[in-house]
């Protein structure tokens, strides 16, 4: 329950540049590095969480300002709401504002009738693990970033399809039916359908979506493996090694071990200290 000064309130009602800056302030001091994200930037991140501003609320004090906000973001194909963020200002910390918000996500999901509600969070912060295990939350998976020095990762061209975007992202919609449901949104089409210079490749039962943000760097956005054996993921690693033999290989904490984690670390990529964990409330 919310105390009495606060007032919680639909996250559609605050001028973007209040919310922009609150999300600035609570991550401020994050476990995973400082945000400073300019208010130009601030849309692009909306779309890449798939926050739904209607279903996202935040909590006022008695002055109007913003102490906690909780983004939501829809997964309708899996009747599932995704917890995108959630984030207090450090003067608000101890007030109640963030709990309160967690048990108003939880309480808005059983009356919409879905069938789970999902986050992540980084295992080393122990203060939000803490809270949603309280809540009744449960590790599903682990989800690893790497990174792969520029000759650190086996380089070796292979056959394989360089696919429309249309058709990667329609591959990708098919995972929930072939029984690949428990992956994060960010792999997904509902946050990479507005990445800019986002590539695909299709080997097998892999494919692998990827942009070249500058000359030092290849970002991997999506690596995904149907098979356990992964050999088709290593694969599509090695072409695309060989085909940026002097840029990094980076990949955020998004990766599942089983799904072309292995083949990341089989094909030379190191994880990452900082890791997430993806973790679901089952309502019914």
């Amino acid at each position: 329950m919310i105390a009495q000064d606060l007032t919680l309130i639909t996250a559609a009602e605050l001028p973007p540049e209040r919310l922009h800056t609150a999300f600035n302030l609570a991550f401020a001091d994050y476990v995973a590095g400082p945000f400073n994200l300019g208010l130009d930037q601030w849309p692009a991140l909306l779309r890449r969480q798939g926050a739904d501003l209607g279903l996202s609320r935040a909590v006022l004090n008695e002055h109007g300002e913003v102490l906690a906000f909780a983004l939501v973001a829809p997964r309708p194909q899996s009747r599932r709401w995704r917890l995108a963020t959630m984030g207090a200002v450090p003067a608000a910390r101890g007030r109640g504002a963030a709990p309160a918000l967690l048990d108003d996500f939880l309480q808005r999901g059983r009356e919409a009738g879905l069938v789970a509600l999902e986050l992540e969070v980084f295992a080393q912060n122990e203060r939000a693990l803490r809270l949603y295990q309280g809540r009744g939350f449960s590790v599903v998976h682990e989800l690893h970033g790497y990174v792969a020095e520029p000759g650190r990762m086996a380089a070796e061209p292979c056959e394989h399809r360089q696919v429309e975007l249309p058709a990667a992202m329609g591959w990708l919609n098919q995972l929930a039916a072939a029984g690949f449901s428990d992956l994060p949104l960010q792999v997904m089409p509902e946050s990479l359908q507005s990445a800019v210079g986002l590539q695909a490749w299709q080997r097998g039962s892999a494919q692998l979506l990827f942009t070249v943000p500058d000359e030092h760097s290849v970002q991997i956005a999506s690596l995904i493996d149907r098979d356990a054996a992964q050999g088709d993921a290593e694969a599509l690693l090695q072409a695309l090694a060989a085909a940026h033999p002097h840029r990094r290989i980076r990949v955020p904490q998004l990766q599942r071990l089983d799904l072309g984690g292995a083949a990341l670390r089989r094909a030379g990529a190191e994880p990452l200290s900082l890791y997430q964990l993806l973790m679901r409330l089952t309502l019914s």
